[in-house]
């Protein structure tokens, strides 16, 4: 399917998008509520830090550990945004330094072609770009089409029976809807959920 074939380029679009929510946070926001249920903001950066870092690590090294990626050190820095930049970064240079040709990509027990682990990638780097925003009380929606190219990846990747303890149901929104607001409910979130709450 085309989101397949422009993964790579997809998943840049979606680090970026992500990266400029992140540009929003302070210090002071860390502790707000996102829209990842028990998350706070905090939580939510070092979740994203990770993900990037073993999407880098399925890039080069065509596996994915069950552990941390190698040479990957929990951040202890109080404001975990530099970190995530560093590991955008590093996942951006993995893709370029990637061969063009289809990998298998060994997780676990499975394997899976590096296009599918990309479009996914993409998908939850995205989504949690959009979090990241709505926690800020920014509230950007995912570029359209970003979000577009994104939604038939969506319906493949992440079906019914798979979802449970990764995405809530998908939320019902009113017609006409835009392509951001649709793979946002598709993945469970409220659309246009309330701004949040200046810190104290």
């Amino acid at each position: 399917m085309p989101a397949l074939t422009a993964a790579p380029g997809l998943l840049e679009h979606a680090v970026t998008y992500a990266l400029a929510s992140a540009a929003q946070v302070t210090p002071q926001l860390l502790p707000l509520a996102t829209p990842c249920e028990a998350w706070d903001l905090r939580t939510l950066l070092l979740h994203v830090s990770d993900s990037l870092a073993v999407l880098a690590e399925a890039m080069r090294a065509d596996h994915v550990s069950p552990g941390p990626p190698p040479g990957h050190k929990p951040t202890t820095e109080a404001n975990p945004v530099p970190c995530l930049r560093r590991q955008a970064r590093d996942l951006l240079g993995a893709c370029a330094a990637a061969s063009a040709e289809e990998r298998l990509v060994a997780i676990a027990d499975r394997e899976l072609t590096a296009s599918v682990i990309t479009a996914a990638g993409a998908i939850e780097i995205a989504v949690h770009g959009w979090d990241i925003s709505v926690a800020c009380g920014a509230g950007r929606p995912v570029p359209a089409t970003l979000a577009a190219a994104l939604l038939p990846a969506a319906a493949l990747l992440i079906p019914r029976t798979t979802r449970a303890g990764l995405f809530a149901g998908p939320v019902p929104v009113p017609e006409p809807a835009s392509p951001a607001d649709r793979l946002i409910a598709f993945l469970g979130r409220q659309p246009r959920p309330p701004a949040a709450p200046c810190p104290a």
